[in-house]
């Protein structure tokens, strides 16, 4: 008999050490439950529930039937690269170079990017927590010491800079900052990315990574603080963006990325090694996005902003919930401590399971996560509605676990 049927291959080390995004899990739990005809009311991911606008998708059909069926340069087509230019001049009044424009398969490459690049066994990496659980996954699996920056809802859920800065030590590599925050729909003051900013002159080592996937989230007369903003720290900044939210293009998987000219040529080595190019239609629909009306995306924030309201005034009317009003993204992260809930997993999980409602439980976003959910309101009102109603009946009725 071949022993070869009780082999079993085991990865290295590293793959032991890789997490997950517990969205995806949540997203596939609830279509099997409403496969096995449960009605479910998906308020875990982070996706528009809008159509990708109709001039995009013509573009990428536009661009199959003429012809554009081959590789790509691998930072990506020229006039992309210069249209995202031109997009960042248009909004923010400031320059960058196309030419260390990197377009890549979605914001999450120019995380594994930047994360490979810096991380190994003795560097450490700062990144904030709660946030997205891809930036501590990606730490862990380069054998760096993922450092939590406390995101406090008692500081509107922005990052601190005094207290940033003191978790910096000479093995800090890279720091990674997200504004507008996924999940807690945080906005960091000004005044504060202007502090953190004038700090990391005593640490000229540190390369910041600035996601800014949500730049265009804004609620409240909130403005946008691009870290391009600060010409004294460009020679370092990474900065992460792409289409994936602002244009309700999550499965076209697009992003961008500006890189620094110390880094652009080994991120273009990793591109040719790792994924050749970005596939060629989705690169003209990107353009006409970035050329074509801005419209769709005024509309789309415009509805955000009206779940926003009712999504937040529902949950603190919720028993032993208390919601702080998101100013970005399209996340609310309420607190329900006073729910007698002591784990908000179990708490996401009941609300799932029982309720029809698939949220994501604070933990899955980091250690000081604990305590609150994430909701996502890119889903419709009417479904808002019905899924604030049913955790209200749920709260009501179920002995906390």
């Amino acid at each position: 008999m071949s022993t070869t049927a009780h082999f079993r291959p085991h990865p290295v080390a590293a793959f032991d050490r890789i997490g997950e995004e517990n969205a995806f899990a949540v997203l596939a739990r609830a279509a099997a439950l409403s496969a096995q005809g449960r009605d479910i009311i998906n308020l875990g991911i982070g996706q528009p529930d809008f159509a990708t606008p109709a001039h995009i998708v013509e573009a990428a059909i536009k661009a199959l039937r003429d012809g554009h069926h081959g590789y790509t340069p691998s930072t990506g087509i020229e006039p992309l690269r210069v249209a995202v230019a031109a997009d960042i001049h248009r909004r923010f009044d400031t320059e960058i170079d196309p030419g260390r424009v990197v377009i890549v398969p979605g914001g999450k490459v120019t995380m594994f990017a930047a994360i490979l690049m810096l991380g190994e066994p003795g560097a450490e990496i700062l990144y904030p927590d709660p946030g997205f659980p891809i930036y501590r996954s990606m730490i862990e699996f380069t054998g760096a010491t993922p450092v939590p920056v406390p995101i406090r809802e008692e500081n509107g859920f922005g990052f601190s800079a005094q207290e940033a800065l003191s978790l910096i030590t000479e093995r800090t590599r890279l720091v990674i900052l997200n504004s507008p925050a996924n999940p807690t729909g945080g906005v960091t003051p000004k005044a504060e990315i202007d502090a953190f900013v004038a700090g990391l002159e005593k640490h000229p080592q540190v390369v910041i990574l600035s996601d800014e996937i949500y730049d265009q989230f804004l609620f409240d007369g909130e403005a946008h603080t691009t870290l391009l903003a600060y010409p004294e720290i460009r020679d370092r900044l990474i900065l992460l963006n792409g289409w994936s939210k602002t244009y309700a293009m999550t499965g076209w998987r697009l992003g961008w990325a500006l890189w620094p000219e110390g880094l652009f040529e080994p991120v273009r080595k990793l591109a040719v090694n790792a994924w050749s190019c970005v596939n060629a239609p989705a690169q003209y629909g990107a353009l006409a996005a970035l050329t074509g009306p801005q419209e769709c995306v005024a509309e789309m924030v415009a509805e955000f902003d009206r779940r926003r309201h009712l999504v937040v005034e529902g949950l603190n009317a919720l028993p032993g919930v208390s919601c702080a009003v998101p100013k970005g993204a399209f996340y609310a992260f309420p607190n329900i401590s006073g729910t007698g809930w002591t784990s908000a997993k179990k708490l996401a999980a009941a609300l799932l399971d029982e309720a029809g409602v698939a949220t994501i439980g604070g933990p899955d976003f980091g250690l000081y996560g604990e305590g609150y959910i994430r909701l996502s309101y890119a889903n419709s009102a009417e479904n808002i509605r019905r899924a604030l109603e049913r955790m209200g009946n749920f709260l009501r009725d179920v002995r906390a676990a």
